[in-house]
């Protein structure tokens, strides 16, 4: 008599889920649609693509001008393109020296985001696992610090100084300060057990090979949104290299498109092309990247 309810309990769930079966094929197609497409659901894919139209109306009509020839655009700049002058692209790389350009900005992007999240990881980790004391106090610190206004006048009087003013070596140095990296890698690091820490330590490892080759391989999705966060960041900012680099044969990509700006007037088919050949990397970066950034964000930010 005992083992009857048991029995029963443990098949309630199968039973439940058959009864729901039973009932759904009951209802027939028709239930099974207007459940699918109920006001809830489509209010939200109509938000949605509301959103994308939202976002993706300026690429594409940036597109849009790219492929047109400057007669056709003074003519009607709103019009769908008919001429597709995808020889702008080679033009615009030629006249805007984007050769050059593109050069700096990798060189900026690459070095800057491998130096800002190696010191990133290398702040946070002991902040995370409790090895510096006021360790509290320094996480908070860097949360509010992404509320203080940007000094520019200090870092400028600090460039001059230090003879960095006008360097790629300056530049480089200024956009790999710690910024966001920190607050998302010690909210990553508090999932990962200390226990890891112990062990490692057990077996001969040493506090840096066990940031490096362990600890680092199991934080990389929040690794990857830091680099991608900041690589986006170093290379759209217009406003340092407009500040710290006069020669034009340090300027990044998107410095070198005020070339197709002239006195009296704007090449803007050019203009578009090349706005475009400085957007596709950042867009590919995302495309591959996008996993790691959305799990990374996620996860360091909510704990």
């Amino acid at each position: 008599m005992s083992s009857t309810p048991e029995i029963y309990t443990q098949e309630e769930p199968v039973v439940k889920n058959l009864t729901r079966l039973e009932s759904t094929l009951k209802a027939g197609p028709g239930a099974r649609l207007r459940k699918r497409f109920s006001p809830l659901r489509l209010l939200t894919y109509a938000v949605i693509v509301v959103f994308a139209v939202v976002y993706l109306f300026p690429l594409l009509y940036l597109l849009n001008v790219s492929l047109k020839t400057n007669l056709d655009f003074i003519n009607d700049p709103t019009s769908l393109t008919k001429t597709f002058q995808f020889s702008n692209f080679a033009d615009a790389w030629v006249k805007g020296n984007f050769a050059t350009y593109f050069v700096n900005t990798i060189l900026y992007t690459g070095v800057s985001t491998l130096l800002q999240v190696t010191l990133a990881l290398l702040v946070a980790y002991p902040i995370a696992r409790g090895y510096v004391k006021w360790g509290r106090f320094f996480a908070t610190f860097f949360v509010i610090s992404l509320f203080l206004p940007n000094g520019l006048i200090p870092q400028f009087q600090l460039m001059v100084a230090l003879n960095l003013y006008n360097t790629q070596i300056g530049y480089i140095l200024l956009t790999s300060a710690v910024g966001i990296g920190p607050f998302l890698i010690i909210g990553y690091l508090k999932l990962i057990p200390k226990e890891l820490d112990e062990a490692a330590a057990i077996d001969g490892c040493g506090y840096f090979q066990c940031i490096f080759s362990i600890i680092a391989p199991l934080v990389k999705p929040v690794l990857v949104t830091v680099a991608i966060l900041h690589a986006i960041g170093v290379w759209n900012d217009i406003i340092g290299p407009t500040i710290y680099l006069t020669n034009k044969n340090y300027y990044p990509i998107a410095l070198g498109l005020q070339t197709f700006k002239g006195q009296f007037s704007t090449d803007w088919t050019l203009l578009a092309a090349g706005t475009m050949i400085a957007a596709l990397p950042l867009i590919l970066l995302y495309a591959f990247f996008q996993r790691y950034l959305i799990e990374g964000a996620v996860a360091g930010a909510v704990k």
